[in-house]
């Protein structure tokens, strides 16, 4: 089984392709530095493709990692993980950022907590047991502490974070590239749980603007 792995929600944006036939399942990596992944991306998937010989038809699957995380590269890696799965006529495997996160904290007795910085002093947070997801949600610092007291383990790897929670101690740990997505894209692939390119989305977790600054409607006095 070949895979096609995108991830380009975070600071630099990654592309890997694994063989599951190969010793080292995980033949081949790039990233793409700083916010170069809406130039770059669908060249680097190409020449990665050519070096391997490989062509998008014998992959078993284009696997993205769609947020949450930075909206431009959220939109970017989606855009195109769909794109490549159409036109291949593939199946397309959609893994969040969060799930990926709590993973890196290894085995872990109880629930993990992972937390992204979301920006206007808010975070995302999932909680995590094992590899099943119990939610994922938006949520302000105070909201974090309350969802981390119930967890084993708080992961971060985001400095922003580690210095906004430093009072929950998290586990730090280095940014999420496309290859950690790998074992999901494996279970999913084997279970046949695959994404509709038509209908799916991506995992944003925000309120929109208009709901943070909406203002309160005054209630009608009798």
């Amino acid at each position: 089984m070949r895979f096609l792995l995108m991830d380009t929600c975070g600071s630099e944006g990654s592309v890997a392709l694994a063989d599951m036939e190969q010793s080292n399942a995980v033949i081949a990596t790039e990233n793409l530095p700083g916010r170069s992944a809406s130039e770059r991306l669908l060249p680097v998937v190409r020449q990665m493709l050519e070096a391997a010989r490989w062509t998008l038809r014998e992959l078993a699957a284009v696997v993205v990692v769609h947020g949450p995380g930075s909206f431009t590269g959220v939109r970017v890696g989606l855009s195109a993980a769909k794109g490549l799965s159409e036109a291949a006529g593939v199946p397309l495997i959609a893994v969040s950022r969060l799930a990926v996160l709590a993973a890196a904290a290894g085995r872990v007795e109880g629930e993990t907590c992972a937390v992204l910085d979301a920006g206007r002093g808010e975070f995302y947070c999932g909680i995590y047991s094992g590899s099943r997801c119990v939610r994922e949600s938006l949520m302000t610092g105070e909201g974090v502490a309350a969802a981390a007291e119930k967890s084993a383990v708080v992961v971060a790897c985001e400095v922003k974070v580690a210095e906004a929670l430093g009072g929950l101690h998290p586990l730090m740990v280095k940014e999420p590239v496309a290859a950690d997505a790998l074992p999901f894209a494996m279970e999913r692939f084997a279970a046949k749980e695959f994404d509709d390119v038509a209908t799916l989305d991506a995992n944003y977790l925000r309120r929109t603007d208009a709901e943070i600054f909406a203002k309160p409607v005054a209630r009608a006095t009798r």
